[in-house]
């Protein structure tokens, strides 16, 4: 073969390869609110033709034209989600994939705070989280080697009861359900479970698919668990399996880092670690529906007393719901504070 011929040939084998292989692109905003209608499309690179396209949210079939499809969406979770389409050109088909991340509807409603009464905090208390239950505070503490479940007087501070951890373990946020409290770990994946009347350790859970140990609360049927991510996931309280999860985002981000959590008339208060603010999420979707700042709450407490860290912060929200009174305090703070949100 001369070498024209062969470089004759050769071209034509590229051309008729670049004309054989289909590079089907997915058409579709890479993040979008839940209050607009979602539209994919998929279009070839080089032009070529397609026959139809099937197209799937989440491996579930929707309805598609062609090669386009139009959703709405104002019913879906928010965060990612991921679009597939089946491609059918030329006898063939082909699967592509694209992920779409859901934002919020709206902006979160503003609060502001006032403080209804206040309280002694042991600053020793490295607070991970806080329950109120029958008059009582309960709390759980952190850092390896001082970590611990209490029980506490509301009035005066005191400690009435108190269960060490092993020094090995970082004790995170806790939660009291069905007699039983439930304490999370930092890093070891490991979970407790104590007699609510004795602190008598029952049994140990491991985490299977959240990341880490952070925020705990329940809503009278799931426990709820954050792990320093933007999820908050739903345990099984019989076997503590995490069945489901939202993700939490506004309508512009995700927010992660999310830590201690309460359950309060229906929806999730979370804090945002290492801020003095907390969020006001919907336990369905995962909007962020308001977010209260804080900050001068920790003003008030520098006032009287000296913070050495950063990270003593506020960490700590506990809710009173016969009464309907919210508490919160901080890491090492020396006050409790009961107060109300106002939306600004």
């Amino acid at each position: 073969m001369s070498y024209k011929s062969f470089f004759s040939f050769f071209i034509f084998i590229a051309i008729f390869s670049c004309k054989s292989e289909h590079k089907f692109i997915i058409n579709a905003p890479k993040k979008i609110q839940t209050n607009k209608e979602l539209t994919i499309s998929v279009s070839e690179k080089n032009n070529q033709p397609i026959d139809s396209v099937q197209f799937y949210i989440d491996d579930k079939k929707i309805k598609s034209d062609a090669n386009t499809a139009a959703l709405k969406i104002n019913d879906y979770k928010l965060g990612k989600h991921v679009v597939t389409a089946i491609v059918f050109y030329e006898n063939k088909t082909k699967k592509v994939t694209e992920p779409v991340y859901f934002l919020a509807d709206s902006p979160p409603e503003i609060y502001t705070y006032k403080i209804i009464n206040t309280y002694p905090h042991d600053k020793g208390a490295y607070t991970q989280g806080l329950e109120y239950l029958n008059g009582f505070l309960y709390e759980g503490t952190g850092k390896k080697g001082s970590s611990s479940i209490r029980k506490v007087d509301l009035k005066t501070g005191k400690v009435l009861q108190q269960k060490d951890l092993d020094a090995q373990y970082f004790g995170e946020g806790i939660t009291i359900f069905n007699n039983k409290l439930y304490q999370l770990t930092w890093q070891a994946g490991i979970g407790f479970v104590y007699d609510l009347n004795t602190f008598e350790q029952e049994k140990t859970f491991n985490y299977t698919k959240s990341r880490e140990g952070w925020g705990l609360t329940h809503n009278g049927e799931k426990l709820i668990k954050t792990d320093g991510t933007e999820y908050i996931w739903f345990l099984n309280p019989e076997t503590l399996v995490e069945e489901s999860y939202i993700e939490v985002y506004t309508n512009e981000r995700k927010v992660e880092k999310l830590n201690e959590l309460e359950f309060v008339n229906g929806l999730i208060y979370a804090n945002i670690w290492q801020q003095n603010t907390i969020l006001i999420v919907n336990p369905n979707n995962g909007k962020v529906e308001g977010v209260a700042n804080l900050t001068s709450l920790k003003t008030i407490i520098e006032k009287e007393q000296k913070l050495d860290d950063a990270d003593e912060v506020l960490n700590g929200i506990a809710f009173d719901k016969e009464n309907n009174r919210l508490f919160v305090t901080g890491k090492h703070w020396s006050k409790l504070y009961e107060i109300e949100l106002i939306k600004k």
